[in-house]
């Protein structure tokens, strides 16, 4: 890929038709350091057709055929993690280890799609008829900055895999590390016209793909805000549409829980990649008896977190990706104690020492209640609010109390305890005492976190239409 040849339609590295030209900005400095080609609606145009044209034949492919492509794609992705990994570094500022931890997800998310699709059943037989599960059709697939190759891959592989074509949008803020993942797919010899590449911003390329006729399905990660513009751009053609927005992550710690190895926990995973996740947990909720101690552990544990650039040894996380992110989590910081939440540690500016660069000083607010701005609203930066609770009832309560629902964690020492309480939060994906990632399950959220699912057999499912087949008797 060249910076002019930033589009990938029907098999081929092309410009786009009327070039327009974008800075690539490292966060870690401020400052641009290359340039990238968006594309328009006659870019969608192009790509959209070159997927429907690839779908007359490669729906019809076997599973087998499907995974042999799949296999080459999880060969030849294995042997450039080092250059996504370095990629990732660069555009969105992550940290060394957390760079390479992201390029290695992706490695993994194909490897579980094989292993989901050498077992999946497509047909069902039921009595004298057939359940069968067919590939969509067309999809339309837009993706964020924040980990943008294994979002990519959560969407594009599954929905390979179950035969249909696609047409990617990923984030214009972080091209480098999918534009390799692309060379990757055309080195392994994806049909043409299967997996296409439109780089470009959301408000033109992301709604000419919602939008179009000839999609039949639309998958958005990203925030609610453009989670809501997708769908709407898609309801006149009524299409499927998935979405995984945005969240607000509750931390219930009970108080059974381990409090030094649950609050540090809790900090720590908030301010992992400077916040920057939608499953971060952002809101820890914490028995009124054990606030004080909370506070002690919570502003020890942050006032210990290392920001710095990226590629420099030790660093916890490095900047938050743009001057527009960097100037919300401030905004936010500010009204936090306008509106009388305790700042423990941080708070507004830069750390000490880094006078470029858009870093954020880790910052954790005590007594936020629930009607407070940092406890409604997705930061998406370095900033933990810590709530209180009088008994678990309210506990459950103050964690559902939210717009938001993708994933949510509970701490406690008894594990069928905190499973209990975990079973009551509303949210799609619980993580008990900070449980290991699990991609085998499904994962997506509640309310405007959006609806469908990735990973595993129903992220799988999502792509595939059922067709009754009934016979006579």
């Amino acid at each position: 890929m060249t910076p002019a040849q930033s589009l990938y339609i029907d098999g081929r590295w092309v410009a786009p038709q009327v070039p327009r030209f974008i800075d690539i900005v490292d966060p870690a400095v401020a400052e641009p350091y290359a340039q990238i080609a968006l594309g328009d609606v006659a870019d969608v145009e192009y790509a959209v057709q070159a997927a429907a044209r690839a779908f007359d034949s490669f729906s019809r492919t076997t599973v087998r055929e499907r995974i042999g492509l799949l296999r080459r794609v999880s060969e030849l992705y294995k042997t450039r993690i080092d250059d996504i990994a370095s990629a990732l570094v660069r555009e969105i500022g992550a940290p060394a280890a957390l760079a390479r931890g992201q390029a290695l997800g992706g490695a993994a998310h194909i490897d579980k799609v094989i292993e989901t699709l050498e077992t999946f059943p497509f047909e069902e037989p039921k009595g004298r008829s057939r359940i069968l599960r067919q590939p969509i059709g067309v999809c339309a697939l837009i993706s964020p900055w924040n980990n943008p190759v294994a979002q990519v891959i959560t969407k594009a592989i599954p929905a390979i895999a179950a035969g249909c074509t696609t047409v990617n949008k990923p984030s214009e803020l972080a091209p480098h590390a999918v534009g390799i993942l692309t060379e990757v797919m055309h080195e392994a010899a994806t049909p043409p016209g299967v997996f296409n590449l439109v780089q470009g911003e959301g408000e033109t390329v992301g709604a000419a793909m919602a939008s179009h006729p000839r999609v039949d399905l639309v998958a958005i990660t990203g925030s609610t805000r453009a989670g809501v513009a997708v769908a709407r751009a898609a309801a006149e053609t009524v299409k499927r549409v998935l979405q995984e927005l945005g969240g607000k992550g509750p931390n219930v710690i009970l108080s059974d829980a381990d409090l030094e190895t649950a609050v540090r926990g809790g900090v720590l995973g908030c301010f992992f990649f400077a916040g920057q996740t939608c499953g971060a947990p952002s809101r820890m909720l914490v028995p009124e008896h054990l606030l004080e101690q909370v506070i002690e552990i919570a502003a020890r544990t942050a006032r210990a977190v290392k920001v710095g650039p990226p590629l420099t040894a030790g660093v916890d996380y490095g900047p938050v990706i743009n001057r527009r992110q960097f100037d919300r989590v401030q905004r936010l910081i500010a009204l936090g104690e306008q509106q009388g939440a305790q700042l423990i540690a941080g708070g507004c500016g830069r750390p000490e020492g880094l006078e470029r660069g858009y870093y954020c000083r880790p910052t954790v607010f005590a007594r936020v209640t629930s009607d407070m701005a940092l406890a409604r609203e997705e930061v998406f930066g370095p900033v933990l609010s810590i709530l209180t609770y009088r008994d678990e009832e309210q506990a459950i309560r103050l964690a559902n109390d939210c717009e938001y629902g993708l994933v949510g964690y509970v701490q406690s020492g008894d594990l069928q305890h905190g499973a209990r309480v975990a079973s009551r939060i509303r949210c799609g994906y619980v993580s008990v005492n900070y449980a290991p990632l699990d991609i085998s399950v499904p994962h997506g959220g509640y309310r405007r976190s959006g609806n469908g699912r990735q990973w595993g057999e129903h992220g799988l499912s999502e792509y595939l239409e059922m067709t009754s087949l009934v016979l006579p008797p």
